[in-house]
């Protein structure tokens, strides 16, 4: 809980904590031979490095082991330092590899980890929450993934990377959002650790610096996003939500009003879709809201966050333990109660069920 100057409290849920192995040689100990003895990419394998470090400072865990691999050092760290209430873990991993069954060997490895180590064990497992990894590459193996893990009590979502090699609203990936709806399991759609052999990641190509990088690649969820609506993906699979976890709600507004004033008049051409756009955005799209996401601390920021409904869509995330922490004391001051209270915590409970007033209750 956030604890206010006036003896009131807020909850709180992070929507977003990476977590990792704590070596390669770790991460081979959770997989199978033929993988066990293959060649896999590093942890710190992405072509984009930020500047000053991947990570904020003081995140390491004890004996100086990675960041965001030690349940209880990471526990300690949302939950007693920073008021935290819940976490939702995302497992980052190395990308779309070229062999696609090395790809669903890896992120089942991250699987095993993210169940045994965090949400079965330890002093903070009923406080974190997960999300199951599995690789739209490999339909079959994604939803035999899901079938495995849809029933564990903390598992709230599947993961799938932002880098992709096609736009997910095309039908090879139709019986993974079925297998989602079916599991009642929203999609996170997160960018990798690792670059792998996913499309570059601005319509351009490859950027050459970091800040390019950071600033375009965010982008891509649009044309995600614009693709599944034109493709009938919420109208096929009603129930199937998804979550950009990289945030750029912000984009949202003026890119919707573009599709719409597109989308009307070209209805014949997408019969399958019948609806506005914007008509399906509500109850099926939601975006973890970071650091980087405007408009920032002006008078203005409660009227756009209201537009096209993002107020509804947005979940805190702190993304610990990378170099950009978001931190909940940084809200905009024009945000309305309302408005704080579905950012902090109550759209985050909605859409992953979380009774925050039952797990409060329990501490």
């Amino acid at each position: 809980m956030i604890e206010h100057s006036d003896g009131t409290a807020t909850p709180l849920i992070d929507a977003s904590v990476h977590i990792y192995f704590k070596s390669n040689p770790e991460l081979r100990q959770f997989l199978h031979e033929p993988y066990r003895s293959r060649g896999i990419p590093d942890i710190e394998m992405d072509w984009y490095g930020a500047p000053g470090g991947e990570f904020a400072p003081g995140t390491e865990g004890p004996e100086g082991v990675y960041p965001g691999s030690d349940p209880d050092a990471v526990g300690r760290h949302l939950f007693d330092a920073e008021g935290v209430d819940i976490a939702i873990l995302h497992a980052m991993t190395r990308g779309t590899l070229p062999d696609r069954h090395l790809t669903s060997a890896i992120l089942a490895a991250h699987n095993e980890m993210l169940v045994s180590r965090w949400l079965d064990a330890g002093a903070y497992a009923d406080r974190y929450r997960g999300t199951i990894r599995v690789n739209p590459e490999d339909i079959a193996g994604a939803v035999r993934e899901i079938e495995r893990w849809r029933e564990h009590p903390r598992v709230v979502q599947i993961g799938i990377p932002l880098q992709s090699r096609e736009l997910y609203g095309k039908p090879q990936f139709w019986p993974l959002w079925e297998a989602a709806a079916a599991a009642n399991l929203p999609v996170a759609v997160h960018i990798e650790t690792g670059s792998g052999v996913g499309f570059p990641p601005t319509p351009s190509g490859h950027t050459r610096t970091y800040e390019q990088y950071l600033g375009f690649m965010a982008l891509n969820y649009l044309y995600h996003l614009m693709n599944m609506i034109a493709e009938g993906v919420f109208e096929r699979f009603p129930n199937v939500r998804f979550v950009w976890a990289d945030g750029a709600a912000d984009l949202l507004t003026p890119m919707m009003w573009r599709m719409d004033t597109f989308g009307r008049p070209h209805l014949e051409q997408t019969p399958w879709a019948p609806r506005m756009p914007s008509d399906y955005l509500p109850e099926h799209i939601f975006f973890v809201q970071g650091s980087l996401d405007g408009p920032g601390d002006t008078e203005f920021a409660g009227e756009w966050l209201g537009f096209t409904g993002k107020d509804r869509m947005i979940m805190f995330g702190s993304s610990y333990p990378d170099w950009q922490l978001n931190d909940h004391r940084r809200l905009p001051a024009a945000l309305s109660q309302e408005q704080r209270d579905r950012f902090l915590w109550r759209n985050a409970a909605d859409l992953y069920g979380i009774d925050i007033n039952t797990t409060a209750a329990a501490r």
